[in-house]
């Protein structure tokens, strides 16, 4: 249409913006829609009154063309049925044409869920951005690493070699002891340290140290993921990230943001920094136990030579160090873990020092030839005075840390690079009143130098506990902690004797006696709860019965006749035979009527009545055997005075512990909260009391009496006079005492205990005797100034059992050819008793085919076999726990005492 047409005059029925309305019909041609004709856009605008006249035509040709073009083209389109949009009858009504269309949907930067896709389609990401995620994943780990890179320096040496006091505290808040400060420490240059050293090392540690990059991917990876979870962190898997993890000393916490700092500064080492000054500052850094840091402190701790001259085999062993000096320093540390023995560790140092010569061999390092020479582990010298504190401080310490590293987030690495304040739980007063206690009965009677056939290597052991909170107020360990290594309070491996009588009485309270008739009919066992008025037999060599009233034998057949103490019958005044209650039995210590009766019990009820007094599980002996009630098992002096504790807290069992605070430069990291617990009911503790102090007043026990206070205790001897110990309390405290003979020369690898007759210039030692008498003198000490207090009034318990009685008393020591249903009990102060058998091991003993033992460890021994017969043990078996005790010690609650002897965890 041209541009000089005539404009022709405008529509009178809305002008333009109608006809801008308007959708112009198909059959129109090019002049716009008729007004008043179906599906017209003026349809919609027609006036309320209108007559259905419009005037004249709605718009010229132009105006219906630009409508058309605004609608969509200028090209001619059929009409839509319905009529166009915004006609009558909605959108697609009549009336209106056709809309423009809806406008293109705006594309999405992340197209998930994916559009125009349906169902389960619509969730699965495109290849564009999964590549795009993958590249943008990739990128940000490049620039992350590249900035954390950029950020760390190499460590220096020379920064390793800094440490800060710990300050160990009385109860009071006093100052105990500074301990730390300086590492023992002397840099070598890498041509001094000897290249059978450098390969012992990369042979156990890193056999492609001088190849690889310095790090390695997946030791990190497991590293992080079990950091984590929360599971143990890990240490470096090579040597460079070992020396970096030594050298950092600025931080030590074990964080997923620390161990990332370490993986960048390992790898910049690895790429910066030559192999040959890696190696140098990783020996220079490592520790070795001891106090020593590096190699050559670590020669001259162990060997007192300098590092310049180890040989193959001095090399491989120091190399085992590396791996944990607790674990394999033939010295032993059980004052850290029960399983750290003497002989465990030597065997664990032998078989390691074996692996590293034989991967040497196999790596090209060393000749087969050379690697023969080094089958043994070489001559090691003791610790020094230099690396422990001197007396019972050093003992202290010990405990304390071993507590510490047990039930706390601090590492024993941790600890000994120092900065901590360590609140303990000792009385300076009661520690000073022990050790007294000893040294008085030690150099009033036992003379070395003029009977070293009897009296040479005698020890003495004890321990202090607050029955009201568990808390160790005083120990004895020995004579001095720079010569004697084994603490005797937390861990000896000496057996208790009848020390652990009170146990079965308390199972056969809390239980009772299991009924013999018609057991294997009931659908559960009938038990009868036992008074301490009961009747057993306390004849001499006794067989011995099941609760159902067969004869007990061995798993060979065998029988035995369960002596007393001396070999002697026992009969109470007024009572017919050799019958005697239990009371008195308890007051005289008779094996006979408290063998039987654990048998009556159940052997698997007296264990758990020792466990729950507070015993640890690792130290107790196999409950296979009848002479585990009488003592067998070995629980630390802490642990025993704990037991007795929880009798006179009337049955709340509190774990021993030795530490209540720890405080680093930031406040406070640890702070001992006391959880007691039900050991037994306050009737059944209350009556043990009350036996207890029969024992005292009128029994065995008499020489603990303390004049204007009651005492409950009990005394016990060993098989073979190898042990006696005497275990007291009163209201407020709780104490055990224990007496030993065994060479503690640190050389020595098979330490076994010895007798004690005529040591002291005494036929026989019983816990009535030095142990009895050393208590005597330091409770009298320790409670000086305190308000005397007494015991519960116990509430009568259970019922009399009346064993078959026994028969009549005869001039004859031998057996009865009959045996009793009822066992029948005889007092006797010997704690393990002789058994003698019927048929073969003529005389049958003890030693009679035993395996194993238990082995000691902190806090008690570990089961370390089983044999047919019970056995007395020494301290070469195996003792974990975790395990050994338990794994909680004295510290660890442990340590021994915990798994362990720690309380804590693991000592006891």
């Amino acid at each position: 249409m041209s541009e000089h047409r005539r404009k022709p005059p405008p529509p009178q029925g809305g002008g333009r913006a109608a006809a801008r309305r308007g959708q112009p019909d198909p059959s129109s041609g090019r002049r716009g829609t008729p007004r008043g004709a179906a599906g017209s856009s003026a349809d919609s605008y027609e006036p309320a009154s209108g007559s259905g006249s419009y005037g004249p035509e709605a718009g010229s040709r132009a105006e219906a063309r630009r409508a058309t073009q605004r609608s969509g083209g200028n090209r001619r389109r059929a009409a839509e049925p319905g009529g166009g949009r915004g006609g009558p009858g909605g959108p697609a009504g009549p009336g209106r044409g056709r809309g423009r269309s809806a406008p293109p949907a705006k594309k999405r930067i992340i197209d998930y869920p994916r559009a125009g896709k349906y169902g389960w389609q619509r969730w699965v990401p495109s290849w564009r951005l999964v590549t795009g995620m993958f590249i943008g994943f990739v990128g940000s780990l490049v620039a992350v690493a590249g900035v954390g890179y950029a950020m760390v320096t190499v460590p220096n040496v020379a920064d390793a070699a800094s440490a800060q006091n710990n300050v160990f505290e009385w109860s009071n808040g006093q100052v105990m002891v500074a301990t730390g400060g300086e590492v023992n420490r002397q840099n070598l240059n890498y041509s001094q340290i000897p290249a059978k050293m450098r390969y012992a090392v990369i042979s156990q540690e890193n056999k492609t140290f001088e190849t690889d990059s310095g790090v390695d991917p997946n030791g990190i990876g497991r590293a992080i993921f079990n950091m984590a979870r929360g599971g143990e962190t890990q240490g470096g898997s090579t040597i460079t990230q070992q020396y970096v993890k030594n050298a950092m000393l600025n931080d030590q916490s074990q964080t997923i943001s620390r161990k990332l700092k370490e993986i960048f500064v390992a790898i910049k080492v690895g790429a910066t920094v030559r192999k040959e000054d890696v190696m140098q500052g990783y020996l220079n850094t490592a520790y070795f136990g001891r106090g020593a840091y590096g190699i050559q402190a670590a020669s001259r701790a162990y060997f007192n030579q300098d590092a310049k001259n180890l040989n193959p085999g001095q090399c491989a062993f120091l190399a085992a160090l590396v791996k944990g000096a607790t674990y394999y320093d033939p010295a032993g540390a059980t004052y850290l873990d029960v399983n750290a023995t003497q002989a465990n560790n030597s065997r664990r140092a032998l078989l390691q020092m074996q692996d590293t010569l034989d991967k040497m061999v196999e790596y090209g390092h060393l000749s087969a030839a050379e690697r023969d020479k080094y089958r043994t582990l070489p001559p090691i010298k003791s610790p020094r005075s230099n690396t422990r504190l001197s007396g019972q401080i050093g003992y202290l310490v010990d405990l304390a840390k071993s507590y510490i590293v047990h039930n706390t987030d601090i590492t024993e690495l941790q600890l000994q690079r120092g900065g901590y304040t360590i609140r303990t739980t000792f009385d300076k007063k009661k520690v000073d009143a022990l050790e007294k206690a000893v040294q008085k009965v030690r150099s009033a009677n036992i003379k070395p130098d003029l009977r070293p056939k009897y009296d040479k290597y005698v020890q003495f052991g004890g321990a202090s506990v607050n029955p009201k909170s568990g808390a160790i107020e005083a120990i004895y360990g020995g004579e001095d902690a720079t010569k004697h290594f084994t603490d005797n309070a937390d861990a000896t491996g000496a057996q208790v004797g009848s020390t652990f009588k009170p146990f079965v009485l308390a199972a056969a309270m809390e239980w009772g006696v299991r009924d013999p008739k018609g057991v294997a009919d009931q659908p559960r066992e009938e038990r009868t709860v036992v008074s301490p008025k009961s009747i057993y037999s306390g004849k001499n060599k006794l067989k011995i019965h099941q609760y159902n009233g067969d004869v007990w034998t061995d798993d060979k057949g065998r029988e035995w006749l369960q002596t007393n103490d001396d070999d002697k019958d026992v009969v109470e005044p007024g009572k017919p035979g050799y019958d005697v209650d239990l009371r008195y039995a308890m007051q005289e210590s008779v094996n006979t009527a408290y063998v039987q009766l654990g048998m009556d019990v159940g052997l698997d009820k007296v264990k758990q009545s020792a466990i729950d007094a507070g015993i640890l599980k690792g130290s107790l002996a196999s409950a296979n055997y009848p002479s585990f009630s009488i003592g067998t098992s070995d629980p630390s002096a802490i642990r025993m005075a704990g037991a007795y504790a929880t009798f006179a807290a009337s049955g709340q069992q509190r774990d021993p512990f030795s530490v209540m605070e720890v405080k680093d430069a930031d406040g406070t990291s640890y702070k001992h909260k006391a959880v007691p617990r039900d050991g037994y009911s306050a009737e059944v503790a209350d009556n043990i009391t009350d036996v207890l102090r029969n024992v005292v007043e009128k029994g065995t026990g008499t020489k603990a009496k303390l004049p204007g206070r009651q005492v409950a205790g009990k005394t016990g001897t060993t098989d073979g006079n190898k042990s006696a110990w005497f275990v007291g309390y009163t209201p407020q405290l709780s104490t055990s005492i224990c007496m030993f003979r065994m060479d503690d020369d640190a050389r020595n690898k098979n330490r076994t205990f010895l007798e004690m007759y005529n040591t002291g210039g005494q036929a026989k030692i019983h816990g009535a005797s030095f142990p009895a008498e050393i208590w005597h003198d330091y409770m009298s000490q320790a409670l000086q100034g305190q308000p005397v207090m007494n015991f519960p009034t116990p509430t009568p318990i259970g019922t009399i059992v009346n064993a078959e009685p026994s028969p009549t008393p005869t001039p004859t020591v031998a057996p009865s050819p009959t045996s009793s249903p009822s066992p029948t009990a005889s007092p006797t102060e010997s704690a393990s008793p002789t058994p003698t058998q019927t048929q073969t091991c003529a005389p049958w003993d003890w030693k009679c085919n035993q395996t194993g033992g238990n082995a000691n460890g902190n806090g008690g021994a570990a089961d370390g076999g089983q044999s047919p017969t019970p056995t007395s043990t020494d301290t070469t078996g195996a003792d974990v726990g975790g395990a050994a005790n338990g794994g909680a010690g004295n510290n660890g609650g442990g340590g021994n005492n915990g798994g362990g002897t720690f309380f804590g965890g693991t000592k006891n």
